[in-house]
């Protein structure tokens, strides 16, 4: 991609990063509300039948997803104009989406700046090796990127830990403001917790929250996981990596269903969200629709998505995603007894 399509993609994204104040409280609205609603009508379905919880419980993970894209907005400044109002609505949908604020936000920004180059790789992102580090790696090494990629563990296991534990302590060298946010966010996540179980009873409160927080957990990491995971992302090292081809041909465009596009926040048009933070998720259809060069970059559908769940190590030789099954064929490596997917 030549520099002057890279200026022509962003002057055509930059009309679309401005909030709009009215949608963007319609759509808390639309979003809180119903998931309010929708928790308390899966605690009264208690007492007809635990399946009719669960289906309450599958649309409220769904509206949760669709909070943490608004958290997600806030932590870019881009739900509102006025910075302070995103951080504080950031805030409370962070303790509602078990994600402290500052924290996130930094982490995040971090991954911004450097998706898809080689080099930065660990801050805000899914563990990703190369094949020739793969292959240089000692064995128990290689036994834990097998764990960790392996799916139970990515989308099941691992979010479990993230929300739970390792969102509840703060960074090292983290600043006063940001460490100040974290205590916050946990302090109200058990005061909440504490009010529900005292007021319903902690087996009502898990029966409803556990598949809620199960459910939405899983969705979330799996929509990050295959918007950079995909067959012919991008990955290049510091000196030949750039910003705006990290972001239009390393993220990729989720075709969803216009429902799950709704639950989802309009994130399956990742490659605009990359290309500008900026733009609030309720105008990145319109970004995409509205700049003829973004019609061209990768694509996935929820059935092409599946395949993603093979993909373990970056061929930087042919810059493609493999999986571990592909590896054998390659020369130099003698693979661990380890079974995979």
């Amino acid at each position: 991609m030549s520099k002057e399509n890279q200026k022509l993609l962003r002057k055509l994204v930059a009309p679309y990063e401005k909030s709009d104040h009215m949608k963007s409280t319609i759509q808390l609205l639309n979003t809180l509300l119903p998931f309010f609603l929708v928790w308390f009508l899966a605690y009264k379905s208690l007492e007809i039948h635990y399946i009719i919880t669960l289906g309450f419980a599958i649309i409220g993970a769904g509206l949760l997803t669709r909070i943490f894209i608004i958290f997600h907005d806030c932590c870019h400044h881009s739900f509102y104009k006025n910075r302070k109002l995103n951080s504080v609505l950031g805030t409370i949908t962070g303790v509602l989406t078990l994600f402290p604020f500052k924290k996130w936000q930094h982490e995040h920004s971090v991954h911004h700046a450097s998706s898809g180059n080689l080099d930065k790789r660990g801050v805000g992102d899914i563990w990703m090796m190369t094949v020739e580090e793969y292959q240089q790696a000692t064995p128990f090494t290689r036994l834990q990127y097998r764990l960790y990629r392996h799916p139970i563990v990515m989308l099941f296991i691992g979010p479990t830990y993230v929300f739970l534990f390792k969102n509840r302590m703060n960074r090292k060298k983290a600043r006063k403001t940001e460490r100040l946010n974290t205590y916050l966010t946990n302090i109200l996540i058990v005061g909440i917790i504490v009010l529900l179980c005292y007021t319903i009873g902690w087996e009502a409160f898990l029966l409803v929250q556990a598949p809620i927080f199960l459910i939405s957990g899983t969705m979330g990491v799996w929509l990050f996981y295959v918007q950079h995971t995909f067959e012919d992302s991008y990955f290049e090292w510091s000196e030949e990596w750039e910003y705006v081809k990290a972001a239009v041909e390393g993220s990729s465009y989720y075709k969803l269903p216009k429902v799950l596009q709704w639950f989802t926040g309009n994130i399956g048009y990742h490659h605009v969200h990359h290309l500008s933070p900026r733009v609030p998720n309720y105008k990145l259809e319109d970004a995409h629709m509205n700049a003829e060069p973004l019609q061209h970059v990768p694509t996935i559908t929820l059935r092409t998505s599946l395949a993603s769940i093979k993909f373990r190590l970056w061929d930087e030789k042919n810059k493609r995603y493999i999986g571990f099954k592909e590896l054998k064929h390659l020369k130099g490596i003698k693979e661990m007894p380890v079974q995979s997917n």
